[in-house]
């Protein structure tokens, strides 16, 4: 890409699945010229689908498409001496490395951190592994699920008090890592100046879901005094109402804890009696009789849609909001008014709804306008652009497997 507030940064992807995919797709969503290394079978999300009718194929990967928009892509395989060479020539001509390999991956392969800075001292390498470069758990040979578990986020919050928890959305631990490591990825590359030079980024998804899903203050509070929070399943315990309710369509999210949301919660319910006890005036005392308000809100909103309520309770300064399928979330308005789905035409899955820059940059607006690429769909260009080989040299790369 030309233009963007990222032009000119220069990046090498060498990643699979979500973590390093995602973390490179928001560089070049916003202008930097991403070049992802495939080995010859190609990225493991390339089998891993969700596929369009179940029919399995390495170009029409749904998981695929959706995080490796905006590159080039190429193959190459580092196992091999000749392969390894060229990976390196790459990182010589770049600003970034984006990958998400097991640390004792990367040193088998000779392209760990040390050696990787002989090539290129101004290399920024951002390495985003379930759980870090370092520690006990640093070459366990894990996933996203791994990562979100021993972080203590699904004790905290997933399943009812006093049952076991339960299982998160799958690929939370990656994204997050990926959002968090392209913040501090990029802010390393703008500071090489300071530091003198480039570094690693040393980025653990379970890290990044402890801190920010767990929260500092329940690690830090047990650490001083014993004390956390642990899951509380329906509603929030400190107010009320906090929780999501069903409703004549669908189902809605409660919220009203301010006394000027709870008063306009009950000018939209019609004033109930019940809802007058001076009592219910404080969020607090509304929490500790959640199982009295609880029902009686419910006998409302089943009588009413999500949309209608939604919008009632908002006219009245009440944050309630409709909690939508994904069917309704993708065709919701105002994502559509936010320029938030983009189309783009992909040579093998035809025209594919995509999701547009989750960032708003209004003087530089970035998203996705090319598709993912094909395997190996880049290599004459790459290779020849950038590393000056001939056409032959290329084909006697391909034919011995190499690329």
């Amino acid at each position: 890409m030309s233009s963007g507030a990222l032009a000119g940064i220069k990046v090498i992807e060498f990643g699979q699945m979500v973590s390093a995919p995602f973390c490179a797709k928001l560089f070049s969503d916003f202008g930097a010229d991403v070049i992802k290394v495939e080995p010859p079978q190609g990225d493991a999300a390339r089998h891993t689908g969700p596929f369009p009718h179940d029919e399995p194929d390495p170009e029409k990967s749904g998981l695929f498409f959706i995080n490796n928009t905006n590159k080039r892509g190429i193959t190459c395989d580092v196992n091999t001496e000749a392969g390894r060479a060229l990976f390196l020539r790459l990182l010589e001509w770049a600003d970034v490395l984006i990958e998400n390999n097991l640390p004792r991956q990367m040193r088998e392969w000779r392209l760990d951190y040390d050696h990787i800075a002989d090539v290129n001292a101004d290399l920024v390498v951002i390495s985003i592994t379930p759980f870090g470069q370092t520690g006990p758990y640093s070459g366990w040979n894990a996933y996203d699920l791994n990562a979100y578990h021993l972080s203590g986020a699904s004790s905290r919050y997933c399943g009812r008090p006093g049952e076991m928890p339960l299982e998160h959305g799958t690929f939370a631990a990656d994204y997050f890592g990926a959002v968090t490591a392209s913040t501090w990825g990029m802010a390393a590359v703008y500071g090489r100046d300071v530091v003198g030079g480039g570094q690693q980024v040393d980025v653990s998804c379970a890290e990044a879901i402890a801190a920010a899903f767990v929260g500092g203050q329940n690690i830090g509070g047990y650490a001083q005094e014993g004390v956390f929070d642990k899951r509380t399943g329906v509603g929030m315990p400190q107010g009320a109402p906090a929780t999501i309710l069903p409703c004549k369509d669908g189902h809605v999210w409660m919220l009203a804890l301010e006394p000027g949301q709870w008063n306009g919660l009950r000018e939209v319910m019609g004033n109930p009696e019940w809802a007058d006890l001076d009592l219910f005036q404080d969020m607090f005392m509304r929490a500790q009789n959640a199982d009295v308000i609880y029902p009686f809100i419910e006998e409302w909103t089943m009588q009413h849609s999500k949309m209608e309520i939604m919008e009632k309770c908002q006219a009245a300064g009440c944050p309630i909001t409709a909690v939508f399928t994904i069917a309704e979330a993708a065709e919701h308005p105002h994502l559509a008014a936010r320029d938030y789905f983009v189309n783009i035409d992909h040579p093998a899955l035809g025209e594919v709804r995509n999701l547009g820059a989750p960032f708003k940059l209004p003087a530089c607006p970035g998203g996705p306008n090319t598709p993912a690429p094909l395997l190996g769909q880049h290599n004459s260009e790459v290779y020849g652009e950038i590393l000056g080989l001939a056409t032959h040299e290329i084909e006697h790369l391909d034919a011995d497997g190499i690329l």
